[in-house]
């Protein structure tokens, strides 16, 4: 009977607090303007009766693969810092937009390359390490709540201040401007009043609202966009405009850490190095722990008995002609260098045509040159993003690297070998274009 009437007391008083916070909090999540006028159906079930949040954003088309993978550094961090500062009070979590249809990916023979999740190319458990992240279509089943459509609470169409080069006033910006005609092209508004653009192809995401943002400034600015007590879900398109807050801190360096890839990419490149170049994780000290948070500062890794050579073509050749050497000159490079390094094995990363990839072959003759071509069920499984990582991870691993001017490909190679704790003069290395050889930027991991 004791034991009973304990019981009863603790769930009356359960009940009381609970009782009380749904009665209390309501108005706090509802009531409060924030500069807006707002009324009753701006007032969610969402925000009313759960504490998660989501942040979504997507980037403008044309951006490539490795440039996205920055932009996602960068909103990864924000998102950490606002769980950080909420002390508990919200569940921020970052919805990962779904790949598809980039510049890069033209194999036209594996169907089509849209709506991949990020498991495809990224080990999921790894990215949740830092921050709480779920896939788009994980997001659609959670929010829609059983309906026919999730509805993201309000869009922020992010644009650049035209007008800064003009002034010369660089000062960071936040404002709210008109939409325009332009601006709103693939926002259908419906006649229920909210917004339909096909999100990421998916005809079942809607906005309830969309907005215009004139954007200047790093990423912790856009805080004060959120109103966590009103929307529990804001979206950032062109998340590419605004800028890195942590940029080559330890707060970045963990975040890029924490970017492993899917395990079944590091086994088909540690299977291809191990067959062609003679290479394998533990001879080479490129070993990582399986969780990135054990990883210590090291600056021992060998690497493979090969050098490897990002060589980027296509629409480099228009955009940045001056700093791309012709098939000739860059064999040339090579050749001096494979010289000094005393290495028999080339491996060739690159989106050049074959015609181009066999002229530098030729020119080699002299050295055992590779490139993966991956089989039709690789290709199927892993579509061109993770052909594309695979080739990363071998060029990671070489004893030595060569890369691109100014290639965000080159960037996350490099990037991967200082986590991998090569000397940075066997990673920070570029070819020479027709022009003068370009100054070679460097950034160091920090710990």
């Amino acid at each position: 009977m004791v034991a009973s009437n304990i019981l009863l007391y603790f769930f009356l008083l359960i009940s009381a607090d609970l009782t009380y916070k749904n009665v209390a909090q309501a108005p706090e999540y509802c009531g409060k303007k924030n500069g807006y006028a707002l009324d009753d159906k701006n007032c969610f079930w969402h925000t009313e009766f759960t504490s998660k949040r989501y942040i979504l954003y997507d980037v403008n088309p044309p951006e490539g693969f490795n440039l996205r993978r920055d932009v996602y550094l960068r909103t990864s961090i924000f998102v950490r810092n606002l769980s950080e500062k909420s002390k508990k009070r919200y569940q921020w979590h970052l919805v990962l937009p779904p790949w598809g249809n980039l510049y890069h990916w033209r194999s036209t023979d594996i169907g089509p390359q849209k709506q991949i999740p990020w498991s495809t190319f990224f080990d999921l458990e790894s990215l949740k390490k830092y921050v709480p992240v779920i896939e788009m279509h994980e997001f659609i089943k959670e929010y829609s709540q059983n309906s026919k459509t999730s509805a993201i609470d309000r869009v922020y169409i992010l644009q650049n201040d035209e007008k800064m080069f003009e002034t010369g006033n660089f000062d960071d910006k936040n404002q709210l401007v008109n939409c325009t005609p332009d601006a709103l092209r693939k926002y259908q508004a419906s006649s229920s009043g909210n917004y339909g653009a096909k999100f990421w192809g998916y005809s079942n995401v809607t906005a309830n609202e969309v907005k215009c943002l004139v954007y200047h400034g790093t990423m912790s600015g856009l805080e004060e966009n959120l109103y966590p007590d009103i929307y529990s879900s804001v979206m950032f398109d062109h998340m590419e405009i605004p800028l890195h807050d942590s940029y080559g801190t330890k707060e970045f360096w963990a975040a890029r850490r924490s970017m492993r890839y899917n395990s079944a990419l590091y086994e088909i490149a540690n299977d291809f190095s191990q067959k062609y170049l003679k290479s394998n994780d533990s001879r080479d000290k490129t070993e990582l722990p399986m969780d990135w948070t054990k990883e210590k500062s090291k600056r021992n890794a060998l690497g493979g008995p090969y050098l490897c050579v990002h060589l980027r073509r296509r629409d480099f050749l228009i955009g940045r002609a001056g700093s791309v050497p012709t098939i000739k000159n860059a064999a040339s490079q090579l050749s001096i260098k494979m010289e000094e390094l005393n290495l028999q094995s080339i491996f060739i990363a690159t989106d050049a045509e074959n015609n181009e990839y066999n002229e530098l072959k030729s020119l080699l003759n002299m050295y055992a040159v590779t490139r993966y071509t991956p089989s039709d069920s690789v290709k199927k499984l892993y579509k061109d993003g993770g052909v594309a990582i695979i080739d990363q991870i071998i060029c990671s691993k070489a004893r030595y690297f060569i890369g691109t001017h100014e290639s965000t490909f080159t960037f996350r190679i490099q990037e991967d070998r200082e986590i991998m704790g090569f000397p940075s003069k066997m990673t920070f290395n570029e070819l020479c274009g027709i022009e003068k050889c370009k100054s070679r930027s460097s950034w160091k991991i920090l710990w």
